[in-house]
């Protein structure tokens, strides 16, 4: 037997349904209804974000608001585009600074710090090779990193040789740093800060170390370690009387500048020694 059933569906898409205006008063109804510890979203933000920076524009009726000359309806006025909010790094999540992934790229935080490796081996390379001529413009960077590392190695160094000297060691270079920081100014028209001289000649302590690692596997106390002790001590007030000269413009005047050098790293060397 053959018959045909017919059913009459509803229709779903009344004028009720569809794409309706969006209503700037019901939304803000809405963020207000919220609870304040209620996180609405995928962006991790309460409802009272929402409530404090919500924006409310009386340009438009409340009732509706009216679609643009492209037939396009806007984005109401209290939400910005995903798309500007949002870096190409960081798809998904609403709300991000799209400017912190380049500002920490541009600025690390090691230059925050204010250290900088290739300057640190700029210095380093002018006190190992005292023949190589020092660059002027080095001793006017209050760069302490160096002379820090170099001071707590030579204390390490003459730790492990069985010498507590930390104290020694901090304190001749602060009153060393100080007695050729007023001599310098006083030779020298242009002047230089306390911090440039500490730098100096906390990274010209550098051949100091290498006697004081010595130390740690045969006795100085003797003729060889009275000639190396001598040859480190020169080594060190030759490469940091080089970088005062070449800053200071004090040509003709380096044996000036080496005597004091050589009598503040002389004593490191009786450290070292004894």
């Amino acid at each position: 037997m053959t018959g045909s059933l017919s059913v009459s569906l509803p229709n779903l898409a009344p004028s009720g349904f569809g794409p309706q205006p969006i209503i700037s008063d019901k939304i803000e109804s809405a963020i207000k209804s919220l609870s304040t510890k209620k996180r609405p979203g995928p962006d991790e933000f309460t409802a009272e974000f929402y409530q404090m920076y919500k924006r409310r524009t009386n340009t438009n009726p409340p009732e509706t608001v009216p679609k643009n000359s492209a037939g396009e309806q806007p984005q109401p006025a209290s939400f910005v585009p995903s798309e500007t909010l949002m870096s190409p790094g960081h798809a998904g999540q609403f709300f991000q600074p799209a400017s912190n992934s380049d500002y920490y790229s541009q600025s690390p935080y090691i230059d925050k710090l204010g250290i900088h490796f290739d300057h640190i081996w700029q210095k380093t390379w002018t006190v190992l090779n005292p023949m190589k001529p020092a660059d002027g413009s080095i001793v006017n960077e209050t760069d302490l990193t160096g002379p820090i590392l170099f001071c707590i190695a030579l204390g390490a160094t003459l730790l492990l040789a069985g010498k507590v000297q930390f104290g020694y060691v901090y304190g001749m270079s602060a009153i060393g740093c100080l007695v050729i920081h007023a001599l310098l100014n006083l030779m020298s028209s242009s002047g230089v800060s306390y911090g440039c001289v500490a730098s100096v000649l906390g990274y010209c302590l550098l051949p100091m170390v290498i006697l004081s690692g010595c130390a740690m596997f045969f006795s100085l106390q003797g003729t060889f370690g009275t000639v190396s002790s001598l040859v480190i001590i020169g080594w060190c007030s030759l490469s940091a009387s080089k970088i005062f000269i070449a800053a200071l413009h004090m040509e003709g005047q380096q044996l000036l500048v080496a005597y004091p050098c050589a009598l503040l790293y002389g004593l490191f060397a009786l450290l070292t020694i004894f």
